[in-house]
């Protein structure tokens, strides 16, 4: 028996509108949550129009820019959400759409892979879904590939409509979470990156205070459809040896200080504290890391414009995005997020959800609140400037970039988001 999907009935109205409006084939994403008991699918998003280009065909048939879009949508959707396959929307019910399909899911799963910096669980779930609907005819074919399977073949599987799917899910935070860590050499990056991601799967979590046994429904004897709230803590040990002690040349140091918010998305129905507690520290991992990739791209994007070269020790300041959320619908209580860089309003971040999600959102439906904006602050310029400097050594902005990744590997130490770069 293949796998069934409950599908919030706003995704119905959305998929409609598309067939209505579009008169070459489109693709797009399809958003929600797969666990091993249920599969619920909560928004669907089309794939942007790539500038320059005319046919709806040319995105269709564009692999690599629908995964492209997958990256980036994936990057806006908080713990517990992920991309869960790809939708098309032509006249054509034949084989080719369903090999296009496959070609899609397979393209967008390894390029997503690539940015997370967890290792499988074992009741993870590996199965993609794919949606195929004629414009004409509305015809629906679900079909599921195993993506950790490259010889798989299509299996059918059900697509129900149901409304307020997402109305009764519960919402899990933690506080925010601390972190400071400094000396990262951008040649030990990765793994400096996999030890500080290990610490944080193999953090204790208390939810409420307390260390939930995994088989805890967190909301037994509660009320049905009703939302609920929990407040987690994350306490982690630092490993006694790390990777930064061996001594080897590199362009620069790093040292990260901040506060992040850290949040998950699950459905109230028999919820155990094993699913929560992984899919909200995927999200710190998630986040920090996305963070720090925005800035290293923007890092990268000056380089080429500047094409410059630093060869005297300094000290530079850079601020990481804080997080912004906001409802996938008016009075959802699921939200997704971007992340706002301290010279940026809000006007671009509601342009973001729309070109990505294609969520029309206002400024004052953006929740703000939960992070505040970064800012240099004096006594840390003093503090960094006074490290003992070590040999110098002639860096590019590579060198920049390298140590920049690194500081995903960082827990923060003050109330904003912030990192620091010292060239060597």
């Amino acid at each position: 028996m293949g796998r069934s999907y409950i599908v919030e009935d706003a995704v119905e109205g959305y998929l409609c509108k598309l067939c209505e409006q579009q008169t070459s084939p489109v693709t797009g994403l399809l958003i929600g949550q797969s666990s091993t008991q249920r599969d619920f699918v909560l928004m669907a998003t089309r794939t942007p129009q790539k500038e320059g280009s005319t046919a709806g065909t040319a995105n269709c048939m564009d692999k690599e820019w629908v995964a492209e879009h997958a990256r980036q949508v994936s990057r806006m959707l908080p713990g517990g959400l992920s991309i869960l396959g790809v939708f098309i929307i032509n006249d054509n019910d034949g084989k080719d759409t369903i090999a296009i399909l496959r070609q899609l899911v397979f393209v967008v799963e390894k390029l997503i892979s690539t940015e997370h910096l967890w290792t499988p669980a074992d009741d993870d779930v590996t199965d993609y879904v794919t949606l195929q609907i004629n414009a004409k005819t509305k015809k629906i074919i679900c079909k599921t590939f195993d993506i950790k399977d490259p010889k798989s073949t299509a299996k059918p599987a059900d697509w129900k409509y149901q409304s307020g799917v997402c109305s009764n899910w519960t919402t899990e935070l933690n506080k925010p979470l601390y972190f400071s860590r400094t000396d990262l050499c951008h040649s030990l990056f990765q793994e400096e990156l996999k030890v500080w991601a290990q610490q944080i799967k193999s953090g204790v979590c208390l939810t409420e205070g307390k260390r939930l046994p995994e088989d805890t429904e967190l909301t037994a004897g509660q009320k049905r459809n009703v939302r609920q709230t929990y407040t987690c803590q994350l306490l982690i040990t630092p490993d006694e040896e790390r990777l930064t002690d061996v001594v080897q040349q590199c362009g620069g140091s790093v040292s990260v200080r901040g506060a992040i918010h850290s949040r998950a998305y699950l459905p109230s129905n028999k919820l155990k504290a094993k699913f929560a507690e992984k899919m909200l520290k995927r999200d710190v991992v998630s986040t920090v890391s996305t963070r720090v990739q925005m800035l290293v791209e923007e890092l990268l994007a000056s380089e080429e414009e500047s094409q410059g070269r630093r060869d005297e020790r300094q000290t530079e300041h850079f601020c990481l995005p804080r997080r912004v959320f906001c409802p996938v619908k008016a009075s959802s209580p699921v939200c997704v997020c971007d992340y706002q860089f301290s010279d940026e309003g809000l006007s671009e971040v509601t342009d973001r959800l729309k070109e990505m999600l294609d969520i029309t959102a206002a400024e004052d439906d953006l929740d703000t609140r939960q992070e505040m904006t970064a800012e240099v602050i004096a006594s840390d310029i003093t503090a960094e400037l006074s490290v003992e400097p070590g040999e110098q050594l002639e860096s590019s902005r590579n060198n920049y970039t390298g140590v920049a990744i690194a500081t995903a590997v960082a827990l923060l130490a003050t109330a904003a988001s912030m990192l620091y770069l010292t060239d060597m």
